[in-house]
């Protein structure tokens, strides 16, 4: 069998697409039929149709009698055949008016664990009650792909440090927050106020969400001020600082925010140098300004935001 050229495309219509997934899908005609809601002669026909286009036969009948297999070249198209089906997907969704009340789209968040801390107590019960069908994805971000997944849609919105922005893209800050230092209860050097000396005599734990450094924002302020201190340990998860604070003579200096959650079982005390705010924003790409499902998932994110503000 010999597969259609290129220049055929216009013989391959939505419904072959589907008839495609759906027999990948359930590996069973009848089943991928009743999927689609056709009779089973329908699909036979849309296979013959498939089969003519990409010249392989693309399903065999099982050896068990039972159903059908995929035949390698089947196997090959399918992830090409899901995306094409994804992006048709958002089209179509991107297209007319977002009912979040019957929606059952998933958006996808990048954001490092101090934000997806600070917003998910509000967001995740706010979409579940407005918008029972939708589904939320909060991921790591990759911070060197980001214009491209932000571009493609793979990402929705990425939320994070104001410095962080690119050109291209809009914004809109969500929070700000300062700084404490945290230490354990009955911490060796005691518990009053913090000298900038007694600050670099003690040793420290950084949190970068970066990955490996011993080198942060605080170190670079006080390089500012003549002094430097010794980070001993360095993590990249925010959610476990605390436990090594409790349990360790390490100073840790995070956002105020994060660590008041913790202020029953660690002792919090006022930076002694100046480090201006760290500002949180909500960044996405100007191609999605307009998608009304976008739009409405930006405001449940601007509300969560605010939240934070009035906390």
């Amino acid at each position: 069998m010999n597969a259609a050229p290129a220049s055929d495309i216009n013989k391959l219509d939505v419904d072959l697409l589907l008839a495609f997934d759906a027999l990948l899908i359930d590996s069973n005609v009848t089943k991928a039929a009743a999927r689609l809601n056709i009779r089973q002669p329908a699909l036979s026909a849309r296979l013959a149709r498939l089969r003519d286009f990409f010249g392989d036969r693309l399903f065999i009948p099982a050896p068990t009698g039972r159903g059908v297999l995929p035949t390698p070249r089947a196997l090959a198209l399918q992830p090409l055949l899901s995306a094409v089906l994804a992006n048709l997907t958002a089209m179509v969704q991107s297209t007319g008016d977002f009912d979040p009340t019957s929606s059952s789209r998933i958006f996808t968040l990048a954001l490092h664990e101090n934000p997806a801390v600070m917003l998910a107590p509000d967001l995740v019960p706010r979409v579940q009650a407005l918008a029972p069908g939708v589904r939320l994805v909060l991921q790591m971000p990759d911070k060197r792909r980001m214009p491209e997944l932000l571009e493609n849609g793979t990402v929705d919105l990425y939320v994070g440090v104001g410095t962080q922005a690119h050109d291209a893209w809009l914004s809109r800050m969500l929070f700000e927050d300062d700084f404490v230092v945290g230490q354990r209860k009955g911490h060796p050097r005691g518990g009053g106020a913090l000298s900038l000396d007694a600050y670099c005599a003690c040793d420290h734990l950084l949190v970068s969400s970066e990955g490996p450094t011993f080198h942060g924002f605080v170190d670079t302020a006080l390089a500012a001020a003549g002094k430097e201190r010794r980070v001993a340990f360095s993590v990249q998860s925010y959610g476990v600082a605390p436990t090594i604070i409790a349990t360790s003579d390490l100073l840790c200096t995070l956002p105020r925010r994060f660590l008041n959650r913790y202020a029953a079982s660690l002792d919090l005390f006022e930076p002694p140098l100046t480090m201006p705010p760290t500002q949180v924003a909500a960044f996405w790409h100007p191609r999605h300004q307009d998608d009304p499902g976008h739009r409405w998932l930006r405001d449940q994110i601007f509300r969560a935001g605010a939240s934070i503000n009035q906390r």
